[in-house]
């Protein structure tokens, strides 16, 4: 038996309602899954949305939490985004106590890494930058010289490449 674990990205379409984010990583809990990320937006259809979540596990358990996921019956479509044939991103918002003697060396790294300096006051300064998780942590490594005030991350957010869920929907009647 394959007891190797991974992590695996999900996309869920779901009704639009209160409680449904409650429902689905409920079910993620009592199964004994660990959300390591997880994102809700609102869709181009403003009856769904869509929550990407982020876990671990055997190829076992990840089939039988997808499986048992698609039958609530708030959820509309589920699919996992493949890291080939998908786009994942993040956005980090980092606040940085600085002074003027370090500004520069600071604007330097951000603009490295494509970021943005989004507020700067006399003390500090806050960076915004978006990308794959692997160029955050990298990002998060350089800065780890600096005094680093408070980090938000908002967690893993993908989309997959290709028509969109419903066309691929429509092409397969």
């Amino acid at each position: 038996m394959d007891k190797e674990i991974k992590k695996e990205v999900i996309s869920i379409l779901v009704d639009n309602q209160a409680n449904v984010l409650t429902r689905v990583s409920s079910l993620f809990g009592r199964r004994g899954f660990n959300i390591d990320s997880l994102t809700v937006s609102a869709t181009n259809d403003p009856s769904l949305s869509r929550i990407t979540v982020v876990f671990t596990g055997t190829e076992q358990g990840l089939h039988q939490i997808i499986t048992q996921t698609a039958k609530l019956e708030v959820v509309k479509k589920i699919f996992t985004l493949d890291k080939t044939s998908s786009i994942y991103r993040e956005l980090l918002l980092l606040k940085v106590k600085t002074d003027k003697t370090e500004r520069s060396a600071i604007k330097e790294i951000v603009e490295i890494y494509r970021g943005r300096i989004v507020d700067l006051s006399k003390s500090s300064l806050i960076i915004e930058i978006t990308g794959a998780s692997e160029k955050l942590d990298a990002f998060m490594e350089m800065m780890n010289c600096y005094d680093i005030l408070e980090v938000c991350r908002t967690g893993i957010t993908g989309i997959s490449r290709g028509p969109s869920w419903d066309e691929d929907a429509e092409s397969a009647q």
